[in-house]
């Protein structure tokens, strides 16, 4: 009878040991998975700078072709050459020089998703 007492007591300590393998295996998963949607995320707030600078760059330069003046505001370029940008994410520093030099441009990232 002791034998099969063993024998029982094996499973149930190969059970217990199954079980935390398949538990350490499921969390190292969603750690991965998380972590990678977290570099993704990054990416696009990365690309979406990269994004909006050649935006007001092309913007500034088009008004500069078509008016003969630079953009005397960050609000003039959203009005007149349609330049949307999240406002929540980005904050633009916008120093107009003059007329007839190429403004002081700066974009800084709000918050950091």
């Amino acid at each position: 009878m002791e034998e099969i007492y063993v024998g029982k007591k094996k499973n149930r300590i190969s059970t217990y040991t199954g079980r935390l393998v398949k538990l350490v295996i499921v969390v190292g998963l969603l750690v991965l998975f998380f972590t990678g949607i977290n570099e993704i995320s990054s990416g696009n707030v990365d690309k979406q700078e990269k994004s909006l600078q050649t935006a007001i760059e092309r913007d500034i330069v088009q008004c500069y072709s078509l008016e003969g003046i630079y953009p005397p505001s960050l609000e003039y370029l959203e009005d007149h050459y349609g330049l949307i940008y999240d406002k929540k994410l980005f904050f633009i520093d916008y120093r107009p020089i003059a007329s007839n030099i190429y403004p002081e441009v700066t974009i800084l990232r709000l918050d950091d998703r």
